[in-house]
């Protein structure tokens, strides 16, 4: 072989071996990056397109995760108290998760164990009783929205009787339909607030029947609801009934549908996932967000919302921003007459996320 050769078998060497770093330098690094990001877990009951609670919270969380250079990981279609949740917990944690979200009010229940199981994984959940030293429990502050959607509720009425379909009787669905009341009182306390209990976050056939009942026997003429998702505000068109939808922005509806509670999930998300990250959440048992951090709103007004009534909605989500205890304060009398808090008090936190287990005067539960 000529020497001529063997130079140019030796430049056809090196540039491969140039190649090779470059594409080691330029791709093994993103892979390696990837690798090594900071895995978060999250689990929820129904499938993460759902529109209501369960997309709403997964693209807020995947959001905030991008936005933080975050891997997240995920279960989706985990039926409370199905034995599911302890396994999807388990396969998370094997994966590298160090923190995991339980985005269902009884999830921290079945999953206490393993909390003490593994002391250095930090868990979050919504509104929950539970309690370890690696929990956090956390929520927006919805029942300020829900106050605002009884304030719009309240001026739409004009039959006076306004229908909830509720999932359960807990003290975050309590403390909702609470606060709607206390919403609709303010400007129209003459109106009634009728509740229909489903016991499921999500059973579409049921929360249908029940808003047909409130729209035929009750004579209601507005709707809203505490469900995952929008069977209700289906029903409420049908009968040509103004309803008030939660957790989504919804499309193909008239005018009947006056506006949707949104929360930011993802500014909410994103405040948990930088606390953790800096250490902080572990000092915190209960979080909360709301209209303070612009977190809590009223969207897709519709058009038979005057400017009246918008200009309200607009001073009473100014006097929430300035005052968080806004709501729960001076006298309220629940529905059988016991004095719940008393005049110049407020209802703190710790009792609106746990001890909520009365409504407020002018709620009817009819089932």
């Amino acid at each position: 072989m000529s020497d001529e050769s063997k130079l140019k078998i030796l430049i056809g060497l090196g540039g491969c071996v140039v190649l090779t770093i470059i594409f080691l330098l330029v791709f093994g690094i993103d892979v390696a990056t990837e690798d090594n990001q900071e895995k978060i877990g999250f689990i929820i009951t129904g499938n993460v397109t759902e529109k209501g609670w369960n997309e709403s919270h997964f693209s807020g969380m995947k959001k905030a995760c991008e936005d933080l250079n975050l891997k997240l990981i995920y279960r989706d279609n985990i039926p409370e108290n199905s034995g599911k949740c302890p396994q999807a917990v388990e396969e998370l944690i094997a994966e590298g998760a160090k923190m995991i979200a339980l985005m269902s009010f009884n999830y921290p229940t079945e999953v206490r164990p393993l909390m003490d199981k593994y002391p250095n994984v930090a868990f979050i959940s919504m509104s929950t009783l539970e309690k370890a030293k690696n929990f956090t429990s956390c929520f927006a502050r919805m029942y300020q929205g829900r106050y605002l959607s009884g304030v719009l509720a309240g001026m739409k009425t004009k039959s006076n009787k306004i229908g909830y379909v509720a999932a359960m009787p807990n003290s975050e669905v309590n403390r909702g339909i609470n606060s709607f009341a206390l919403g609709v009182q303010r400007v129209n306390p003459n109106a009634k607030i009728f509740v229909m209990w489903t016991n499921d976050w999500q059973n579409p056939e049921i929360e249908s029947q029940h808003a047909e009942i409130l729209i035929k026997d009750y004579g209601v003429d507005i709707l809203t609801y505490h469900q995952n998702e929008d069977a209700t505000g289906r029903v409420a068109e049908k009968f040509g009934v103004d309803f008030i939808g939660y957790n989504a922005v919804l499309e193909n509806y008239s005018e009947h549908y006056l506006a949707s509670l949104i929360c930011r999930w993802d500014l909410f998300y994103k405040d948990i996932l930088q606390r953790y990250l800096k250490g902080e959440l572990v000092l915190i048992r209960n979080h909360w967000i709301g209209v303070q951090q612009d977190a809590i709103i009223l969207s897709n007004f519709s058009d038979s919302i005057n400017q009246k009534m918008k200009i309200t909605l607009d001073d009473v989500r100014n006097e929430l921003a300035e005052n968080q205890n806004f709501i729960f304060n001076d006298e309220i009398y629940d529905n059988q007459g016991i004095l719940r808090c008393k005049k110049n008090q407020v209802v703190g936190d710790y009792e609106l996320l746990r001890n909520i287990h009365w409504l407020v005067r002018g709620v009817e539960v009819v089932q």
